[in-house]
Order: C-alpha cells, then sequence, then structure tokens
C-alpha cells in the first residue's frame, strides 16, 4: 500500500501527527509518500528525522490513499494536488471545525487501523469545473466546495448577470455570489444563510452575498445544469475565488461553471455519517437548556 501525505505546516500540531504515522507505519508493509515542503518543515522543526524519504515534488504521483492533515482548507488543497487521480482521501483534522478533516486526534489510531484492515468508506462528491472566456488555462480549474465572485478594491456593489442553461435568469446585485457544491453547501455558503445539502444530492447551490434586494434567496438547481456569469462592476475588475484560490479578473471575462467529469473520494470511517458530522460540529441534537 502507497499512502500520500500532505499537510498544513501553518499548525505546529502537525508535528506530532507525523510522528504518530511514522511510528504507526514503520513496522508495516506501507510506503509513505511525502508531500516535499511537509518533508522539509518535519525536518527542520523535530528532532527526529524522517529516513528514506520518498518526496512528492510535483502532481506526478500516484497513491492508494492521501491523507489530509490540517483543516478543511488544507483538505481542498489535497484534493485540487489529487485532481482525476482517483485516490481517496483521509482528512485528519488539526484545525477548528472540520467538515471535511473530521478525524480528530483522539480518532487517530481508530482511523490509522482502518486503514490498515481496509474498512474505511468511500463517498463521491460533485466537483465544479470553472472555465473563462479567454480559454486561460487555470492549473486547478476544478472546485470542490466552491465557486465565489467577490468586489475587488471597491465598497460598490457588483451586478452579476446569471444564466441557466442559456436563458437568462437573475442579475443579482450584491457583494457578491456563491457557487456551491452539496459539500460546500456548509462553508461560505453557510455563512450567508444558504441552505445545508447532503453531499450525496445531485445539485448546485447559487447564495447571494449581501443581496441588495430582500427577495433575493439562495437557489438549488440540478448539477447538470451550466451556469454563465457575467459581472459588471464599477471599477472594471472583480475577484473570483475557486476553493479559495483568489484571482482578479476584468470585468470583460466571462465564467462558465458545469458540473466536472470526474469526483473527489472521501474516505471516511464506517459508521460516521454526514448525520453525525452535523450532530458534532453543529451539536444539532443536543439540548442546551440544562
Amino acid at each position: 500500500m502507497t499512502i500520500a501525505i500532505f499537510g498544513n505546516t501553518f499548525r505546529p500540531t502537525i508535528l506530532s501527527i507525523l510522528k504518530v504515522l511514522f511510528e504507526y507505519f514503520h513496522d508495516k508493509e506501507v510506503r509513505l509518500l511525502l508531500d516535499s515542503q511537509l518533508y522539509e518543515y518535519f525536518n527542520e522543526n523535530s528532532d527526529e528525522k524522517w529516513p528514506e524519504p520518498l518526496l512528492i515534488d510535483s502532481d506526478t504521483f500516484s497513491a492508494d490513499l492521501a491523507l489530509s492533515i490540517g483543516g478543511d482548507g488544507t483538505f481542498l488543497t489535497t484534493a485540487a494536488r489529487i485532481g482525476a487521480k482517483n485516490i481517496p482521501i483521509l482528512g485528519i483534522n488539526t484545525g477548528r471545525l472540520g467538515f471535511l478533516a473530521d478525524v480528530s486526534g483522539d480518532q487517530l489510531l481508530y482511523a490509522l487501523d482502518a486503514i490498515m484492515t481496509n474498512t474505511l468508506s468511500i463517498e463521491e462528491r460533485t466537483l465544479l469545473k470553472v472555465e473563462f472566456s479567454d480559454q486561460r488555462n487555470m492549473h486547478y480549474p476544478v472546485v470542490l466546495n466552491d465557486v465565489a465572485i467577490l468586489k475587488q478594491d471597491s465598497s460598490s456593489m457588483l451586478t452579476i448577470h446569471t444564466f441557466l442553461n442559456g436563458e437568462a435568469f437573475n442579475s443579482y446585485h450584491a457583494d457578491g455570489l456563491i457557487i456551491a457544491t452539496p459539500t460546500g453547501s456548509t462553508a461560505y455558503s453557510l455563512s450567508v444563510g444558504g441552505p445545508i445539502l447532503v453531499p450525496q444530492a445531485n445539485t448546485i447551490l447559487l447564495s447571494p452575498i449581501a443581496s441588495h434586494s430582500l427577495t433575493v434567496r439562495p437557489l438549488v438547481i440540478p448539477d447538470d445544469w451550466v451556469v454563465d456569469l457575467e459581472v459588471v462592476t464599477r471599477n472594471g475588475f472583480y475577484q473570483v475565488a475557486l476553493d479559495g484560490r483568489s484571482t482578479v479578473l476584468e470585468q470583460e471575462l466571462k465564467i462558465r461553471i458545469t458540473k466536472a467529469d470526474y469526483t473527489t473520494k472521501v474516505a471516511r470511517q464506517q459508521h460516521h455519517s454526514f448525520v453525525d458530522t452535523l450532530k458534532s460540529k453543529l451539536m444539532w441534537g443536543l439540548d442546551k437548556r440544562n
């Protein structure tokens, strides 16, 4: 078995996690691939040295499983690195909320045992593909969570002309617009009042950010629909964030969003469902009155 390891080097707690992984796997028939930046961080900040490192220096690698150590942002970065390789990703949480990276420190050894006994469950998550009218080559044009259209260096609102399957649908006058997958419904979209969607829903979510009209609300559409966006701004520029990876565009550039032709595989411990995640992360079902 080959396991690729990625992580957030801005959280020192990753050192203790890496030591646990090294000690757990060192006498097992497992080959560990370590992201090169993570390897440098480990050697610079740990008394131990990672022996005989097999490093990931680019996106041309192969593995049976990927471990993402950090928060949900790290998981999104890992998913981008995995791309269409069809490698399941298990998220080990060193962040805060953690809907994707949901293995906490006290569950780590149980999760590692599940890897060795091949008892992890695998969920397929929808991805969205983003294309621009100038046909630019984006390094990571696919998102697991969301595409966010945002203001850039201006306090004035955006006007976002939105077309669904080629038909004019709405012109959003707002601070921005989020186009999210079901996975992304618990991320940025949730913070602006969007609904929570189960990961298995075959849908796309459109959530306006601070809409000028109180009658405009989030909209759920089938994920085989095509979403086209034309943005008008006062200063001629706007910002687009693909799973947090931001770039500034001229307003003349149009955006097309479609369902990607592959999925991300999310590895979970068995008997750990999305409902369990909602209960533990959002404390649903708990009575706080006592």
